[in-house]
């Protein structure tokens, strides 16, 4: 049993999907550096060290 896709439908809805993860990664790094420079040290670009995130995953454990 074989499907047949339309290319363009695929493709479209492939695409699609692909921005829409794009998008939700960036808003996942906004979002971080929002909430780190406000709730934090005051530098956004902060949250982006190695050991800002071994404190967190130290603190978690």
């Amino acid at each position: 049993m074989r499907f047949k896709f339309s290319g363009s439908y695929a493709g479209s809805a492939l695409k699609k999907l692909g921005w829409l993860i794009i998008a939700m990664v960036v808003a996942l790094l906004i979002g971080a550096m929002i909430g780190y420079s406000v709730s934090g040290a005051g530098n956004p670009l902060t949250v982006f060290a190695p050991k800002t995130w071994e404190h967190i995953l130290d603190f978690l454990r």
